[in-house]
């Protein structure tokens, strides 16, 4: 019940630190201040504060859009496994309900920018649902050979004690796995080299461009749970890259949230050394992560298990 409320807790105050965390490491790198590292916290009050403006020409889609992608990614975050235990929900074949929220999400993400009737933002929906298409599979290959090596089909399994295992029986394997989680952590969250969420060019823009309408709540519970999805995903990569098992529980929160913080900072360094990729390059970029993450499944095929 402890380990249960612990992860509850991380999982609904921890996401914005992480977008705290990635642009001070950006402003470090650049040599500047920055932003505090607790202003991701006091924008989303502020727009939570704040009245709303709404189109004439939109219906109750524009304003279900944030809440039903939040509280989607919210549920998915409950089946992610923390801090080594097992998730507060969990089940065989839970790795294709956290997809399909992930997924349910993003589709009312697009609904409502298209609900503005805006062509803008409609060209922002079109590339979201397109780069998503070659995500998922990345996604899925990635799990299914985790699946493979530690026997198991719920993402309990798949990240919990048989990770440092996986890791001594093939570690090839979990070297592309994790490579290829990486880029889909970048793609999912519209992070570069994927998409700027600092610009407002709406030729280039793919996730900001979507929610230009939204504003004070709206947008604030947007931000939440853009945030909310960023941390979920971190936690998955942060598992994978340090499988720790300190066998003690006083330890085991404090090295999650290192290893969850670690995650955001490579992120701060990804965008601090590399530009954004034009759109025709993306889609190489997923059918990357693709080939690393089937690579690895299919490297663990030939296994005896």
């Amino acid at each position: 019940m402890i380990d249960t409320a612990v992860q509850v807790v991380l999982l609904l105050v921890m996401p914005p630190l992480l977008l705290g965390v990635i642009t001070k490491t950006k402003a470090a790198i650049a040599g500047r201040v920055g932003a505090p590292l607790l202003q991701p916290y006091h924008d989303i009050i502020k727009l939570l504060r704040k009245g709303s403006v709404l189109s004439r020409t939109t219906t109750w889609v524009f304003l279900a859009g944030p809440a039903v992608t939040c509280a989607a990614v919210l549920l998915a975050g409950l089946l992610v496994p923390m801090g080594g235990q097992p998730a507060p929900i969990r089940f065989a074949g839970d790795l294709i309900l956290f997809a399909y929220l992930l997924a349910l999400g993003r589709f009312f993400t697009t609904i409502a920018a298209l609900d503005t009737g805006s062509s803008f933002e409609g060209m922002g929906a079109a590339r979201e649902v397109t780069f998503a298409c070659l995500a998922e599979p990345a996604l899925f290959f990635g799990l299914l050979a985790l699946a493979r090596l530690t026997e198991g089909l719920s993402l309990s399994a798949f990240f919990g004690p048989g990770v440092a295992s996986a890791w001594v029986d093939a570690a090839p394997s979990m070297v592309l796995v994790l490579a290829g989680l990486f880029i889909v952590l970048l793609a999912e969250n519209s992070r570069i080299p994927f998409d700027d969420p600092n610009t407002h060019l709406e030729l280039t823009m793919i996730h900001e461009v979507m929610v230009l309408d939204h504003g004070g709540p709206a947008l604030g519970t947007v931000l939440y749970g853009a945030a909310v999805k960023l941390f979920v995903l971190s936690s998955l990569v942060a598992r994978l890259a340090v499988p720790m098992e300190t066998g003690q529980p006083l330890l085991r929160w404090p090295v999650f949230i290192a290893s969850v913080l670690m995650v955001a900072v490579v992120i701060g360094l990804v965008e601090s050394t590399m530009a954004r990729l034009r759109l025709l390059h993306v889609p190489n970029l997923l059918v990357g992560a693709c080939l690393l993450t089937g690579f690895g499944f299919i490297l663990l095929l030939g296994s005896p298990r």
